[in-house]
């Protein structure tokens, strides 16, 4: 599997500049090509040839021109592959088609980590991305300048040396183990695989047959994990393995807060409409709260002739 296409999706903002700085890396890290893609917000429905309409179209085309070709500037110095292109329209129709249109292997795109009402109106133009999309899509959270985290940083350092793994064992999690792997091999970087036990339910009289009933569910993740790790081991991925108990999206972030992550790569089944609705997304959840990247696999693209590292295993139900 190799990386060849990159799209970055930016608005060119200082807030942005998390996610360039991630699509150079790669970009020189895979020898890919990089195009950089900025959308200028138009709504359906309005008339572009109203003069108002057109004029701020034009502010936007001669902003967005300035930026990309300051963009173009910064990277020529590292021997990356640039191409700019503007779109006008709905910013996640709009690179979803980009990333079609030119066979896309990765987006990235950042995001502003919205919850609560401001997310339920504006929505996210990274989920909407992530839904959809026909390849991976690496989505580097926007901070505002000036932000520090826990360790008094600014900012994050550009790197992939820990990986975080969510596993449930389901094919859409193994497809996302593989991505992974292949990743870290180039960047020869460790893997954390995680697996969430979560709790059966609330108020329920935990009796001694549920604890040992609990108990041999944990032994057997834990066999398949070290399964895992060690077809990681022998496809010199160095591995480890780690069951927690508790809401996944809770253990995930923590997990990666406490094995200091450089990013957490989730798959996704990309549900949408009342599916989604009602049963929400652990990747979304994990997308609004965390502070470092996170790449979501829904349509992985290996080639026919890929090798898997991580095979494919029976789908055992692992929760209730």
């Amino acid at each position: 599997m190799n990386i060849e296409r990159i799209l970055l999706a930016t608005d060119c903002s200082p807030r942005a500049e998390g996610a360039e700085a991630y699509a150079c890396k790669l970009a020189e890290s895979w020898g890919a090509t990089l195009t950089v893609m900025s959308v200028l917000e138009f709504a359906p429905g309005l008339d572009p040839e109203y003069p108002v309409c057109r004029l701020y179209l034009a502010e936007l085309m001669k902003q967005a021109t300035r930026d990309l070709a300051q963009l173009k500037a910064r990277t020529a110095d590292r021997g990356i592959a640039v191409r700019t292109r503007i779109e006008t329209g709905i910013p996640s129709e709009a690179v979803l088609a980009a990333a079609a249109a030119e066979d896309t292997d990765l987006i990235i795109v950042g995001t502003a980590g919205k919850t609560g009402l401001a997310h339920v109106l504006l929505g996210s133009t990274a989920e909407r991305i992530i839904r959809t999309a026909p390849c991976p899509v690496l989505a580097v959270r926007a901070e505002r300048p000036g932000t520090e985290h826990g360790g008094g940083s600014t900012s994050h350092p550009v790197g992939l040396d820990r990986i975080v793994v969510p596993v449930d064992f389901s094919d859409c999690s193994l497809n996302a183990l593989e991505y992974a792997a292949v990743v870290a091999q180039r960047a020869q970087a460790s893997v954390m695989l995680l697996h969430v036990m979560e709790p059966v339910s609330y108020g329920l009289d935990f009796t001694l047959p549920l604890s040992a009933a609990r108990e041999h569910k944990r032994d057997v993740v834990a066999g398949r994990l070290a399964g895992l790790v060690a077809a990681l081991d022998a496809a010199n991925v160095k591995a480890e393995s780690l069951v927690r108990g508790g809401l996944p999206r809770d253990s995930i972030l923590d997990a990666a807060r406490t094995w200091s992550a450089d990013v957490i790569v989730m798959g996704t089944h990309g549900r949408r409409g009342l599916s989604h609705a009602f049963y929400g997304s652990v990747v979304e959840s994990v997308l609004r709260k965390s502070h470092c990247p996170v790449l979501t696999v829904r349509s992985p693209k290996f080639p026919p002739d890929h090798r898997r590292v991580v095979s494919a295993q029976p789908d055992v139900p692992m929760n209730p």
